[in-house]
């Protein structure tokens, strides 16, 4: 099975610094460097779709621009790639969405993926409207993927759920492809939805033994629903021709994190319910000591961003090899991103799909040879 690479669009800006923030923190002022406006974003869109990016995910929260509004307008722009939209249950009902879903899949031609997200800050959520609790959050997450499954599928629904309630509900016109969902979460109740409802389970870059516990209780949990999942993982990355290369960036980044900026983010993240985001924080500890916390695994972005807070730095070679090292977990799918994304697109494209390919794990979506020359170091 080929493995499947995903890009990240900015929709909270872009840098040469990490732009930070998330997860009920506000972005960070190096988010204004490259505004996200439609022109760039479509600008790095067109550099994934050309690399060989499957798709891109687009964030959601107050910390960034919509994501189904913004990846609309940038579809225009691309012809291949596909839009992974993040988007929270609470906000929108779900024959909505579902409809919103069909139109999307009629007019970008099938390039819908579907990036559920829960919710695990109280206090963001309450600013939209949404006062339930992070547990009674997944059940509705539940109740609407329930309506939303069966919308898709051509069905009339009647729903009185716990949260949610719909009646004589049915769609004019139903998605061709019907979008996959992809979805994480880290809680026991957020397994069980996984297990009974999405296709793709997201986990953020966690170290391989955690990741490896992770795979194994959502397989069996979805084993008990009669279910199989895929899985995938989102991380950060900063490959180059040379690992010294790789982490003199990574330095470099370290040393643009203002202690009080640090000190702000982790004080807001640390508000969060997130399970997923209170292991990401585990990592680093708010220590910027021994942030390497497995090899070529970097804790460091975390220090400044909520979310996916651990990058992949090393050679082209050690980032394919650690690839390699989650596939054999059973990680299918990768959702990676970089500062700034558009350079970082193609530092990873060029560097890493080729070698990749030549070892047949990779393969361009387009049918073409490879995403680039590889640049291989003089071994002398």
């Amino acid at each position: 099975m080929s493995l499947t690479f995903h890009w990240f669009l900015p929709t909270n800006g872009d840098s040469r610094h990490v732009v930070g923030g998330g997860h009920g923190t506000p972005a960070t002022a190096s988010g204004r460097d490259r505004p996200p406006t439609v022109a760039y974003l479509s600008q790095i869109a067109k550099a994934a779709e050309d690399l060989g990016f499957v798709g891109a995910l687009t964030p959601t929260g107050a910390w960034c621009e919509d994501a189904w509004l913004t990846t609309a307008m940038v579809s225009r722009h691309t012809e291949r790639l596909k839009f992974l939209v993040a988007f929270r249950p609470g906000f929108v009902s779900p024959t909505l969405a579902a409809q919103m879903a069909a139109t999307f899949q009629r007019h970008s031609g099938g390039r819908l993926l579907l990036n559920v997200v829960t919710g695990g800050e109280s206090h963001e959520q309450r600013a939209y409207g949404d006062f339930l609790d992070k547990d009674d959050r997944y059940r509705r997450t539940g109740e609407f993927l329930e309506i939303v499954r069966k919308l898709w599928d051509g069905k009339t629904v009647d729903l009185h759920g716990e949260h949610l309630r719909v009646e004589d509900a049915r769609l004019a016109r139903v998605p061709d492809p019907v979008p996959e969902i992809y979805f994480g979460g880290s809680s026991p109740i957020a397994g069980e939805v996984a297990a009974r409802h999405v296709d793709v389970y997201l986990t953020w870059g966690e170290p391989p033994a955690q990741v490896a516990e992770k795979i194994a209780r959502l397989r069996k949990l979805a084993a008990e629903q009669g279910r199989t999942l895929r899985f995938g993982i989102r991380l950060h990355v900063i490959t180059r021709d040379t690992a010294r290369q790789a982490w003199a960036e990574a330095d470099r980044l370290l040393a643009g994190f203002d202690p009080e900026t640090v000190k702000s983010v982790q004080a807001g993240l640390a508000r969060s319910e997130s399970e997923g985001q209170r292991r990401m924080l585990a990592l680093h500890g708010g220590s910027r000591d021994g942030l390497e916390i497995h090899p070529n695994l970097w804790a460091g972005i975390g220090l400044v961003r909520g979310g996916a807070g651990t990058a992949l730095v090393g050679s082209h070679d050690e980032v394919a090899d650690r690839i390699k090292e989650y596939h054999a977990l059973g990680i299918d799918e990768f959702v990676l991103s970089g500062y700034p994304h558009l350079e970082e697109a193609y530092w990873f494209g060029e560097g890493v799909l080729p070698r990749l390919a030549a070892q047949g794990l990779w393969r361009h979506p387009a049918g073409q040879a490879s995403a680039g020359p590889a640049q291989v170091p003089f071994a002398g």
